[in-house]
């Protein structure tokens, strides 16, 4: 089949290819929104691949006191990884180093998953013999005396192994300025998709990457067929007129959410025009061998 063309942008007859993950929730409170923001940013730092960060991780939404276990403003965090093994030692470490010193937090659980890893259970030791278990409404939490006072955190959290990463867009422009523009109203419109993550840097990357390289022991290298300096010298997917392309990787608790998450962006942006935004819309494969579930972006153009 062909490409097609949705309000003057192309849209290339491709799919974007993603794996299965285990994912898990967190949902974090603290006296204010300034430092449910602080904690948030701390615990899904530097977790924006698994290649080398050891899992993915986000804020999925903010939440008002009316939604939150203690009245409290907060937000929802989701972290992925690739086995439920290594996604328990990722969330625990970043639970006890960016959520337990953040001033005035709480830590409740965040997800309901097919089963449970442990949150406050696993740092409860920290508190040295002073923790206390309590158990309220059919919940178990841990009380933690810390200089500040006290941190409450719920005991565990859910685990999902339906989870998926690696849904994905690459926004192809005139120009790098265009480019942004494009991610930027993708990103906006993704941001309203409950359970799914943009893991990259304001949900941007700008270094896409391809399996393997040149050098010994490279995972993964510069996607050079989307490098726009590199048109004369690789096999380049680019047309003369493309003169920066930029990329969004989308996670989500499920197939579903990653597929609606690439629907509403890729719809952002046709909406938005070629004149202002992308020229061509693709998306990342590795020709179906790496991940089992394809979305292709005939099926989800509006």
């Amino acid at each position: 089949m062909a490409a097609i063309v949705r309000n003057g942008v192309t849209i290339d007859d491709t799919f974007a290819e993603a794996f299965p993950m285990a994912g898990t929730g967190i949902i974090v409170t603290a006296a204010n929104e300034k430092w449910v923001l602080e904690a948030a940013r701390a615990m899904t730092g530097f977790a924006t691949s698994v290649i080398a960060c050891g899992c993915e991780a986000g804020i999925d939404r903010l939440l008002s006191p009316e939604e939150t276990p203690d009245g409290r403003p907060g937000a929802r965090l989701l972290i992925f990884g690739m086995d439920a093994g290594g996604l328990a030692k990722m969330l625990v470490t970043r639970l006890g180093q960016c959520i337990l010193t953040s001033p005035s937090s709480a830590c409740f659980e965040g997800l309901e998953g097919e089963t449970k890893i442990d949150l406050g259970n696993a740092i409860r030791y920290f508190a040295d013999g002073w923790q206390i278990s309590k158990k309220f409404a059919g919940k178990h939490y841990w009380r933690m005396p810390v200089m500040e006072g006290e941190f409450l955190c719920e005991a565990k959290t859910g685990l999902t192994t339906k989870a998926v990463g690696g849904g994905n867009l690459l926004f192809l422009a005139a120009d790098a300025a265009k480019a942004m523009i494009a991610a930027e109203i993708a990103v906006e419109a993704i941001h309203k998709v409950e359970g799914a993550i943009m893991p990259f840097p304001g949900g941007v990357v700008r270094s896409g990457s391809k399996v393997g390289g040149k050098y010994k022991g490279m995972m993964a290298s510069t996607n050079d067929a989307y490098c726009p300096t590199l048109k004369g010298v690789t096999k380049s997917a680019l047309t003369p007129d493309i003169g920066s392309v930029l990329e969004i990787v989308i996670d989500g608790v499920t197939s579903e959410v990653v597929a609606e998450a690439m629907r509403v962006g890729l719809k952002a942006v046709v909406d938005l025009g070629p004149e202002e935004g992308a020229l061509r819309v693709s998306a990342g494969n590795y020709g179906g061998m790496l991940g089992p579930h394809h979305y292709h972006l005939r099926d989800l153009a509006p």
